[in-house]
């Protein structure tokens, strides 16, 4: 059981990058997902999470018009796309997993996953971006 990201690295302020998340050893189509980052510091925060049944999306006020969450369901692979990124985005970013249930009965999708209900965490993938 396992998440896997990757495409963490350097960009330059006002690039783009796009994180990867696959999905191993469980029943991909039974799980929602988020993304969340820690930068030097910080406590975690919460970007976005989805549903990947019925595509329901929450995003925080930072990931709104910056940051999306996408899937490819036969990939069992989840995206983080970000955009506009500036210095104040670099962080380890870490893919989640929280059971759909969960998700659907705790209404995740209009208030957000907290990072205390996911029961699978990936390693984390660092993104620094430079000035």
């Amino acid at each position: 059981v396992q998440l896997v990201e990757s495409g963490g690295g350097l960009v330059q302020a006002g690039g783009s990058l796009r994180l990867s998340c696959v999905a191993s050893g469980f029943n991909f189509a039974d799980y929602a997902y988020g993304w969340f980052r820690q930068a030097p510091g910080k406590e975690r925060e919460g970007l976005t999470c989805m549903s990947i049944r019925d595509f329901l999306t929450y995003r925080s006020d930072v990931a709104k018009g910056r940051f999306t969450i996408s899937s490819d369901i036969p990939k069992t692979t989840v995206f983080l796309q970000m955009n506009s990124l500036n210095p104040e985005d670099t962080a380890v970013y870490s893919c989640a997993a929280v059971p759909l249930a969960t998700f659907l009965t705790n209404n995740y999708a209009y208030r957000g996953c907290p990072a205390n209900t996911m029961a699978i965490w990936g390693q984390g993938a660092l993104v620094t971006v430079s000035s």
